[in-house]
């Protein structure tokens, strides 16, 4: 029994969701193997070779990867897919781009957004926003899964181990790039942040944000948003944190002037420590917050940025 990982990368690094999913793939009881495919990604696959547990790497590489369509990823998925019991990618925007497809080609159920592997043919994942927890069994020839990354700690290092070229399968044509944009930023992603300050309806406008950015400059720290700010335009969408924005686990998690909507818990409550700052003392924050201030955030924001 062997299980495959299709590996988050830049082409020149590995995207930290995938240390988390390794780890889902080795409680799975499977020798476990990872595919890197892209193009001009050597550097990718030697860091993927290095990830403890891991018994090999395959590498496709070709120009149809560049920009990870998942037409012709989800084609080289399925050349490989014949000698693995269990196929893994991250729950993240690239994942859910190309297991889906995978699954539908096989004919088998996805199993999404895992935290838990009981047995290799049984799993948990969150259901209702978090609410609930369900135990999914297979029976399906192939599990194919998703891994929610704050469900599992990341892989750690180890020796390399061998590095294989696979042949590349030929361009799928469905599909083609046309064009990204990227927000640039000199802060943290919000996934792969330790530190994360998020604001929400209460920060009332855009420009009040600002009163933020000297406490997430002390703590070097991520910023977010809830969806009521960012669908109020105060921020970019790729700030969203919540069930339908990004689901992040810091070590520290302060929101400030966020009600706590259960869309948005199901987003951060698995966080270390979550500190609210929020002048309704009934807020549902403050249900799922270690520390929580009562009080007006214009005066306790740059109260404790000064502090720091």
């Amino acid at each position: 029994m062997a299980a495959l990982v299709i590996a988050e990368h830049d082409h020149l690094n590995l995207k930290a969701s995938t240390l988390h999913c390794v780890s889902a793939a080795l409680a799975c009881g499977a020798e476990v193997h990872v595919l890197v495919a892209g193009h001009d990604c050597e550097a990718a696959a030697d860091a993927a070779s290095r990830i403890a547990g891991v018994g090999r790497v395959l590498v496709a590489a070709g120009a149809q990867f560049e920009h990870g369509l998942a037409e012709n990823v989800a084609s080289q998925v399925l050349a490989l897919a014949p000698g693995y019991s269990h196929i893994l990618a991250p729950a993240t925007a690239y994942g859910k781009n190309i297991l889906p497809r995978v699954a539908a080609l096989l004919d088998v159920a996805q199993i999404s957004e895992i935290t838990r592997v009981v047995a290799p043919d049984t799993f948990e994942r969150p259901i209702y926003a978090g609410n609930a927890i369900a135990v999914v069994r297979s029976t399906d020839p192939v599990k194919v899964i998703t891994v929610r990354a704050t469900g599992f700690d990341a892989a750690g290092s180890g020796p390399a181990v061998p590095v294989t070229a696979v042949e590349p399968v030929a361009p799928d044509g469905g599909s083609r790039f046309v064009a990204r944009e990227l927000a640039a930023s000199d802060r943290p992603e919000l996934t792969a942040a330790k530190i994360i300050v998020s604001g929400g309806r209460g920060m009332g406008s855009g420009a009040n944000f600002k009163i933020l950015e000297p406490l997430a400059d002390k703590l070097k720290a991520g910023m977010g948003a809830s969806r009521a700010a960012v669908d109020a335009g105060f921020v970019p969408n790729d700030w969203q944190v919540g069930q339908t924005g990004k689901i992040v686990a810091p070590t520290l998690y302060i929101a400030v002037g966020i009600s706590g909507a259960i869309q948005h818990l199901a987003g951060m409550k698995d966080s270390k420590v979550i500190v609210a700052i929020n002048k309704d003392p009934e807020a549902p924050i403050f249900g799922v917050a270690d520390y929580g201030i009562v009080g007006d955030l214009f005066d306790i924001v740059p109260q404790l940025a000064e502090a720091l």
